[in-house]
């Protein structure tokens, strides 16, 4: 089964990240099934808005795949697949299309950056967000562009330092919730989003919407590439690895 299911209706082209039991987690398969739907939802011409969704009810995303971060930890070459989140990043911003995430549970650390990388996130009142790499020896590098796009930056610094996790409602007081709603309004309100998106007049979309990113994101290859090696040594650390090994066996780590 595709980790990464793609539909197409009413205009709309649905990413959803199908690994349920993960809470979808990102693993490398997830990113490169995403980049694959972007470019299909790019090139056709019928779609006009993008959403990005998680299987399931528990999560929308809870981040990268600690399990697979953690066996790839001493392999240097493993360490070029963290470039496919900023390569995810990349694709929404450049992808001409208004874009949703969808968030209806957990929504952590690579997670709540691919959710603020979209244009809108819509939120059920029991979704739940967070930025906890620190408590499991890492720091949140390469999500650190999206997330100072949508917070202030010592709103952000304070919770990548604590790792403290943020109801829907808190989301939505901070700024970088766009829509919060009953979770069985969730998709309701999303639908009506995309016929008020859908109205507008496409050429003015893809060239406005492109002259945002691009100055929104001015020096953002610099940014990129320097937060791309900084992940990469940083889960080499005994830290990372001790961090990785305790979330994996359930348990507190150890911090020497």
């Amino acid at each position: 089964m595709s980790v990464v299911l793609y539909a197409v209706a009413n205009r709309t082209a649905t990413l959803t990240i199908n690994r349920p039991e993960q809470r979808n987690a990102l693993s490398d398969d997830v990113f490169d099934g995403l980049l694959r739907g972007l470019r299909k939802a790019k090139k056709d011409d019928s779609v006009r808005v993008v959403v990005l969704a998680g299987a399931g009810d528990k999560a929308f995303c809870a981040g990268g795949d600690l399990k697979q971060m953690n066996e790839d930890a001493d392999n240097y070459m493993a360490h070029y697949s963290k470039a496919k989140l900023a390569s995810l990043f990349r694709a929404l911003w450049t992808l001409g299309k208004p874009t949703i995430a969808k968030v209806q549970g957990y929504c952590l650390a690579g997670g709540m950056g691919v959710a603020l990388a979209c244009d809108f996130v819509v939120a059920s009142e029991k979704a739940v967000f967070g930025i906890p790499e620190v408590k499991v020896g890492l720091w949140p590098y390469m999500i650190t562009v999206p997330i100072l796009h949508a917070l202030p930056p010592k709103v952000a610094l304070r919770l990548m330092l604590t790792g403290r996790r943020v109801s829907a409602e808190e989301g939505h007081r901070l700024g970088f919730v766009s829509d919060l709603v009953a979770h069985d309004d969730l998709d309701n309100t999303i639908d009506l989003l995309v016929k008020e998106l859908c109205s507008t007049a496409p050429q003015s979309v893809h060239m406005g919407r492109t002259a945002f990113y691009t100055v929104l994101n001015h020096d953002m290859e610099s940014r990129l590439r320097m937060l791309e090696a900084a992940l990469s040594v940083n889960a080499t650390f005994p830290d990372a690895k001790e961090g990785m090994t305790a979330f994996s066996e359930k348990r507190k780590p150890y911090w020497e």
